[in-house]
């Protein structure tokens, strides 16, 4: 079965940091893109950052750049988010994703697009 452990999350100060950590299992971890999408109540799910373990491919919102950093380690199937400078925009769900298909040039990852999901770990962000 195919499963993304998403953990990490908690509470932390305005410009504090948390590492998110997404554990994979079940597919060929390294022929997909892992995503990181966020949500918080009344807003639409966007993708934060994502990392196409085949080719290095990397995708960052604009307004995380510079403060977020994905990663993976391969050895552990797993893709990290490191977020500095936290915000309190940056309160949401976050969530693991992972999709066969790759990273086009410029796209904006869609929700629509990603295969396989996780469950979301909480991000609040205090001022």
């Amino acid at each position: 079965d195919v499963q993304l452990q998403a953990s990490g999350g908690g509470l932390v100060q305005a410009g504090g940091s948390l590492r998110l950590s997404c554990a994979a299992s079940g597919f060929t971890f390294d022929d997909h893109v892992i995503g990181w999408f966020r949500q918080a109540p009344g807003k639409e799910r966007e993708a934060v950052s994502c990392i196409s373990n085949s080719d290095g491919t990397l995708y960052y919102l604009d307004s995380v750049k510079g403060r977020f950093t994905i990663s993976s380690d391969n050895a552990k199937n797993t893709v990290y988010l490191q977020m500095d400078k936290m915000k309190p925009e940056d309160t949401a769900a976050y969530y693991c994703a992972a999709r066969v298909i790759p990273l086009a040039p410029y796209e904006v990852p869609s929700t629509k697009k990603f295969d396989f999901w996780g469950r979301g770990t909480q991000v609040t962000v205090s001022s």
